[in-house]
């Protein structure tokens, strides 16, 4: 889809998207560059980054790929000071990288839990804090939450979802805290075709088709076009009183199946 086709409704505002190099991090990223929007393209991999600012490239708009391990006090605080330097400002945070760790409970170990807390809690918390003093007076933050959290998931996967309920509720928290300072904070539960999800169809067929039939639509979304025009929509002007909320783009499967 070309940038020119679609409103731009984020001209001129800057997004940091984290784990944008797959999956449902990139998808929001090609949708907010084709919104308008510049973006820093974050994640542990850059050369995977690197392919996606080629894409946007190639479409006309504007990123930049930067080397972002998230569980990294001093390499969130590196990416935070890319977008100033390269944009002057944040406009817009996307806290989407999170490690993923599956299994039945017995089998957590500490280091699991560690990793999947810091991964996701922690690194949105530091990301949020970074980007607070940029974010102020119009900026939008938009976190991920999962369907896992909000109800059992037939992958087994305890200490993510115990991860993604914990973002879920710093996003409550900050868009009460941060509504004076004019900062919006809202989290999305997205389901969506991901490179993590097509290597677990083929190492357990068993459970990807049970996750399958609990989406009462049937499939799993497009990262781009189901999930990314959600996230373009919610950091537009055209959501200006929406905080604090979450919002299922996953089929009906959290509320419904």
């Amino acid at each position: 889809m070309a940038s020119e086709e679609v409103p731009q409704v984020l001209d001129g505002r800057v997004a940091i998207v984290t784990g944008a190099g797959q999956g449902v991090g990139r998808g929001i990223a090609l949708a907010m560059a084709d919104a308008g929007a510049c973006v820093v393209l974050a994640g542990r991999t850059v050369s995977k980054c690197e392919t996606v600012q080629a894409e946007i490239d190639e479409r006309g708009g504007t990123a930049i790929s930067v080397r972002c391990d998230v569980k990294v006090q001093a390499d969130i605080e590196a990416t935070v000071a890319a977008a100033v330097a390269e944009f002057a400002t944040v406009d817009i945070l996307v806290n989407n990288a999170q490690e993923v760790v599956r299994g039945p409970l017995l089998d957590v170990t500490d280091e699991d839990m560690a990793a999947s807390w810091e991964s996701g809690p922690l690194a949105s918390l530091r990301f949020m804090q970074q980007c607070h003093p940029h974010l102020k007076q119009g900026g939008v933050i938009i976190n991920l939450g999962s369907r896992a959290g909000v109800k059992p998931d037939p992958i087994r996967c305890g200490p993510y979802a115990a991860a993604k309920e914990a973002i879920r509720v710093l996003t409550r928290t900050a868009a009460w805290e941060w509504a004076e300072d004019g900062i919006r904070t809202v989290a999305i539960l997205p389901l969506a075709q991901s490179p993590a999800l097509e290597d677990f169809s083929k190492t357990d067929a068993e459970a990807y088709a049970r996750s399958l039939s609990f989406i009462p639509m049937g499939r799993f979304g497009d990262a781009e076009v189901d999930i990314g025009k959600v996230a373009v929509f919610l950091a537009s002007d055209d959501a200006g009183y929406l905080t604090g909320l979450t919002i299922p783009i996953d089929g009906g499967a959290a509320h419904v199946g």
